[in-house]
């Protein structure tokens, strides 16, 4: 091989398989720290899916991870986190049931309960985005009366921020036509990792579509950092009063691959203090990647 090549192993799994199918995969490389934010960022186009975990040695907490899409460095990723952290528990790297991960935006708690993992999110804050409800709607090619009733269209951030768009009827979700240009000049404007359509008429709490073009996302099967905004949503503002709920995503893909997000607030006095959100990782397939040394 020549020696200005490097290969590197890429475990790729699926997270938030819903009954051991579909699900969201994502990239995971261990033992990442000689690699360079180039090198990372090479990868993660080589491996060409919207995200990939790069796992190495923290001084604070157990592991250190950073994330990449094909084309930039994200804070966090919640499927490629369930993935890392499904899969550091299956090969036993992970003895206990309880871990943490250092990220560029600070530390958030892990855990394991039985074959899920589950991430930790922050308290939502909310940004009132009314001023620009027309060009929302025009972007994912939707007309005011689609809309849920006394539901607004709301930006949540529990640690990444997505603009959340209630419609009524899982058929208006399915034939959304998405502008994705457009998308990606409000997800600028908001510094948005993207949208996260739902319907609440559905088997689970919720079933939604992610799309974040900004990110090189034209359209992901699953996303925990959305899900977490979403059960906040659904408990703050839709007055769902209970703590946990069941998230689908990834069923209206041109491509299908369902995948259910369980999200776990933590309560107190009535208001959501933080939020742990999870699933299962399931081992796909293992990738080799030359790159550049």
């Amino acid at each position: 091989m020549d020696s200005s090549k490097k290969i590197i192993n890429v475990q790729i799994l699926n997270a938030f398989a819903e009954n051991g199918k579909g699900g969201n995969p994502a990239g995971v490389v261990l033992n990442a720290d000689e690699l360079s934010d180039k090198n990372k960022l090479e990868i993660s186009k080589k491996v060409g899916l919207s995200e990939t975990a790069f796992v190495s040695k923290s001084k604070t907490e157990d592991f250190k991870l950073d994330f990449f899409t094909p084309n930039k460095q994200i804070a966090h990723c919640g499927h490629a986190t369930v993935a890392t952290f499904s899969y550091l528990k299956q090969i036993g790297v992970l003895q206990n049931n309880s871990s943490s991960k250092e990220t560029i935006d600070g530390k958030r708690k892990i855990e394991i309960i039985g074959d899920l993992a589950f991430m930790e999110q922050l308290a939502p804050k909310y940004v009132n985005v009314d001023q620009k409800e027309s060009i929302i709607l025009k972007s994912l090619g939707l007309k005011k009366t689609d809309l849920m009733p006394n539901a607004p269209i709301q930006l949540v951030n529990t640690g990444n921020s997505f603009i959340l768009v209630p419609v009524k009827s899982n058929e208006i979700l399915k034939n959304i036509i998405p502008d994705f240009d457009l998308i990606t000049k409000i997800s600028d404007e908001f510094d948005l990792i993207g949208y996260y359509v739902f319907s609440t008429k559905t088997e689970h709490d919720a079933t939604s579509r992610m799309f974040g073009p900004r990110y090189g996302i034209l359209e992901e099967s699953g996303t925990g950092m959305a899900a977490g905004p979403l059960g906040c949503y659904l408990f703050d503002i839709l007055k769902l009063k209970k703590s946990s709920f069941h998230i689908q995503q990834g069923k209206y893909m041109k491509e299908p691959s369902p995948s259910l997000i369980i999200v776990n607030l933590r309560i107190d006095n009535g208001e959501i203090k933080d939020l742990m959100a999870g699933g299962k990782g399931i081992l796909n397939r293992q990738l080799d990647i030359e790159i550049s040394a």
